[in-house]
């Protein structure tokens, strides 16, 4: 077992982290400052350069070249917060030795059981140790996980001097999953000719295609009057609301769709008579069927603005796109991840994603960045849980890209 990538997670995933959705600062909770402390103070002791938090969170630093050879310079990055989506707070991390395939009980208290009839996928993992919660918090895999493997892999390097590499940057960001990571991220400053989110799930996962991805926000007015006096004075915001639903494809639903399957997700719908107002989001991996998705959206706004005159207003936002269209040019830098995984005996299982990562939005802003795993699982939920060997072999491959790419240079 690499005691330094476990034992670094651990210390990391008791850091509570969580981001803020509602809030509006950066980072949007300061105690994500208390996770970057710790890992700059880290990265200090053990002999990285350029160690610079600014006040919005953003940590960098650098591991120097030792090579007179011209390289790359290449980055990894790894996002500091976790979600908002479970409780992220007295996080008790505990290792399962040598898996059985039988239930992992979480939580007697409360009776909170890690089943493999309810998550196959653990079965995968027979034999191997594994860490897990107890049941009450997320465990925090992401992204804590990738951040220990990053620094696991720039101790090796600064353990093992004989090594030739180049200059590696590396990068730890803060409100990831409120999708505000690359908000103020400094490309200019990182100075990288490319880098890798270590941010995905199961080992061997490697990305580099992301949903193209829209928000939209539908307000409707109607004209509540009282319901005895109600005839043909009364608009229903509610099953105004309703309608614009059953406009969209029902077979076009997040619970139907799967691999390069686009779709329309209500995320939120509240209302009363007088005023309903519905949150959607549009993904597609397809430029063009995404810009479709909205078109066919505005459309049916426009229908049924026509139907009750004026009544809906429609706000849509773009948030981020496919990757693909920046890592094609550059395909080497998938091809640099995919012979670091085989040299050390992982099956590369490329993949696009069903969501968004930094990585997307930061190749869009001059950073190719491809997404490799953390060998994490059941992310954002109390079922949570990551196999150590997983983890040892995301800190090999980060480590094999950085000799690779020395190496070809």
């Amino acid at each position: 077992m690499n005691r330094k990538v476990v034992d670094r997670f651990i210390k990391y995933a008791k850091i509570d982290t969580q981001s803020d959705e509602n809030s509006d600062q950066t980072p949007s909770t300061l105690k994500q400052f208390n996770l970057a402390k710790e890992i700059e103070r880290e990265l200090i002791e053990m002999g990285m350069t350029d160690v610079s938090l600014d006040n919005n969170c953003y940590l960098m630093a650098t591991l120097p070249a030792n090579t007179d050879k011209h390289a790359p310079t290449i980055g990894f990055i790894a996002h500091l917060d976790t979600s908002p989506d479970m409780s992220g707070e007295n996080v008790r991390p505990r290792i399962i030795q040598q898996y059985d395939g039988e239930d992992i009980l979480l939580n007697e208290e409360q009776n909170i059981v890690l089943s493999p009839n309810d998550f196959p996928e653990l079965l995968n993992y027979v034999g191997e140790d594994l860490i897990v919660t107890d049941g009450t918090t997320l465990l925090g895999a992401d992204d804590k996980a990738g951040i220990a493997e990053i620094v696991t892999a720039m101790q090796y390097f600064i353990d093992h001097p004989e090594i030739k590499h180049g200059k590696v940057r590396v990068a730890f960001t803060p409100d990831e999953e409120i999708g505000r990571g690359a908000d103020k991220f400094d490309v200019q400053k990182f100075g990288a000719d490319w880098g890798y989110t270590v941010d995905g799930g199961e080992i061997g996962e490697l990305e580099y295609e992301n949903f193209n991805a829209a928000s939209a926000k539908v307000t409707i007015q109607g004209r509540n009057v009282h319901p005895g006096y109600a005839k043909n004075k009364m608009i229903n915001a509610l099953f105004v609301a309703n309608e614009l639903i059953n406009m969209l494809p029902a077979n076009e639903r997040p619970e139907f769709t799967e691999g390069y399957e686009g779709f329309f997700h209500l995320i939120s719908f509240n209302g009363t008579v007088d005023e309903a107002v519905l949150s959607f989001i549009i993904r597609d991996h397809d430029r063009s069927k995404f810009e479709k998705r909205k078109k066919i959206l505005q459309e049916a706004v426009n229908f049924l603005n026509e139907r009750y005159p004026n009544r809906l207003q429609l706000e849509l936002r773009d948030q981020y796109y496919n990757m693909r269209e920046k890592i094609e040019p550059v395909k080497y830098v998938v091809e640099h991840a995919l012979c670091a995984m085989q040299k050390v005996e992982v099956i590369p299982k490329v993949k696009p994603i069903r969501g968004g990562t930094d990585g997307a939005r930061l190749s869009f802003m001059g950073l190719p960045c491809p997404n490799i795993f953390t060998g994490g699982l059941n992310f954002h939920s109390r079922y949570e849980f990551i196999p150590i060997r997983s983890m040892e072999k995301a800190t090999q491959v980060i480590e094999k890209i950085i000799e690779t790419v020395a190496e070809e240079s």
